[in-house]
């Protein structure tokens, strides 16, 4: 029986091998003709089919799979609600009746009603908000806070690794398990990869619900690979929620000699707008556990805010399921929308050609337009990749930093001293098409302000990347980011 099916396997090999050609040709009328993709998409998978015919065709199958358009997440049992606030929220911008503490926020009218129309984010104004740029401090608050939970704990996180701050956060969510809190941890197949089925089995075993976000099939063999919910949410009560770049590891902690020091971008919310983080995980956690959270009336009580926050907040979210690219386009807005200045953070700077023209033009035009990396890769492609696009920043004016002090992590935003678009989304064609995030829109010169004077603390700690030394790279980093380069619509 083994021998049969070895022959078999051996058999379909050369027949796809001997067949290679005729399956290009169909692969590439399928690309070209079938499927609606950008056009340097487009061409960077012929190229690969082209100059890699065996391995391009399994690339392809593998990471080339165009998501169907199909709306994954609803919310039938609240969508009338959410579409009246939508709606009269809209009218009262729309009609300027809605007005600010800060005059200077007028501006962003139209960045509000594009949220709320083509994202139902409803902007909430009474928000206190706490940030955290490094490890220990953001896991410390999350522990106390998940510590003096009362009804429930919802935990959202693309990367989940088994060491001690996993140990540290498995014995609080068990501990108020039985006390009777409801807890459920929902976890990416992809970034969670390293994790045993008895791991999550541990947490079942003692009244956890846990869900698996595009689970593997076969074990490990993962079909979507191209399609990572990249979210990280954590909400308390409908009274706290954290959203940012930190996932749960070790080297979060900077506790990893290979990345040491994590310098990374979180921020904790105390408002309404935890009620649309608490929507978000609930979506998320109906279509990966096939369930209705929405009928739970208990997840949408009011609960009592112990701080009286100030600042106006929207939260917003995309993924290879929306029709439109909406934290690539509040980029795109806030680029447009700048008077003074730009401070970007991001490990990966791999922009379309609409943000990076937006940016050039901002830099030509006497924006002071920063943007920030990390100096070491944590993948290489991906590195080389963004390092080419930061060489055309610098001819275009723009000062470009490597961060020394370890791996720069941080997502974040920052226009004018006023607005900050921050959460889960790089700079880059993946976060903006292929994988699931969400971001939290800040009108609040406070909250932006802190945001830049940390980008400024970095810059301490930073190596400005000048015209002369970007030209006097070596011929191997040159070869490195062309090919990068070319590859960088699929990284």
């Amino acid at each position: 029986m083994i021998e049969l099916l070895m022959d078999g396997i051996h058999l379909s090999f050369w027949w796809i091998m001997d067949h290679l050609l005729i399956i290009n040709i169909i692969l590439s009328i399928l690309i070209i003709f079938f499927q609606r993709r950008n056009p340097t998409t487009v061409w960077t998978w012929l190229l690969v089919l082209y100059f890699i015919p065996g391995l391009g065709f399994i690339l392809y199958l593998v990471l080339g799979q165009n998501f169907h358009k199909d709306r994954m997440f609803r919310m039938k049992e609240i969508e009338g609600q959410v579409k009246y606030a939508v709606r009269k929220q809209g009218e009262s911008i729309y009609r300027r009746e809605l007005r600010f503490r800060d005059p200077e926020l007028d501006r962003y009218r139209q960045l509000m009603l594009y949220n709320l129309n083509a994202g139902e984010a409803v902007l909430t104004d009474n928000n206190d908000i706490r940030i955290y740029t490094d490890g220990k401090e953001k896991f410390k608050a999350l522990l106390w806070e998940m510590e003096h939970a009362r009804s429930y704990i919802h935990l959202q996180y693309y990367i989940i690794k088994r060491d001690e701050l996993w140990k540290q956060i498995e014995e609080v969510l068990i501990r108020k398990a039985r006390q009777g809190v409801e807890v459920r941890v929902l976890f990416d197949s992809m970034g969670c990869r390293t994790m045993h089925n008895k791991d999550w089995e541990r947490l079942e075993a003692e009244g956890i619900h846990v869900a698996e976000f595009f689970p593997a099939v076969l074990g490990k063999l993962q079909l979507r690979v191209n399609y990572r919910n990249h979210r990280k949410i954590a909400v308390i009560d409908g009274r706290i929620g954290f959203v940012g770049g930190f996932n749960i590891g070790r080297e979060y902690l900077g506790r990893d000699p290979k990345f040491g020091y994590w310098r990374d971008t979180h921020i904790c919310l105390e408002g309404s707008a935890v009620l649309s983080l608490a929507i978000r995980f609930i979506l998320d956690w109906n279509y990966a556990a096939s369930e209705n959270l929405f009928l739970d009336d208990r997840l949408f009580e009011t609960p009592h805010f112990e701080r009286n926050g100030r600042e106006p907040v929207q939260i917003i979210s995309s993924g290879p399921d929306s029709h439109s690219q909406e934290i690539r386009d509040n980029y795109l807005h806030l680029i447009h929308l700048a008077k003074k200045s730009i401070c970007i953070q991001t490990p990966y700077f791999i922009p379309d050609t609409d943000i990076l023209d937006a940016l050039k033009i901002a830099a030509k035009s006497g924006v002071d337009v920063r943007i920030m990396i990390p100096c070491k890769p944590d993948h290489p492609f991906v590195y080389w990749a963004t390092y080419s696009y930061l060489g055309e920043m610098i001819e275009a004016g723009a000062k470009c930093y490597t961060y020394d002090n370890g791996f720069l992590h941080a997502k974040c935003l920052c226009v004018d001293g006023q607005v900050t678009c921050m959460g889960t989304a790089n700079m880059d064609i993946r976060s903006f098409a292929l994988n699931f995030e969400v971001n939290a829109v800040i009108y609040s010169a406070r909250v932006t302000r802190q945001l830049e004077q940390a980008f400024h603390n970095d810059i301490e700690k930073s190596t400005l990347v000048t015209r002369k030394m970007y030209r006097n790279r070596g011929m191997v980093i040159r070869i490195k980011e062309q090919v990068s380069r070319l590859l960088s619509p699929v990284l």
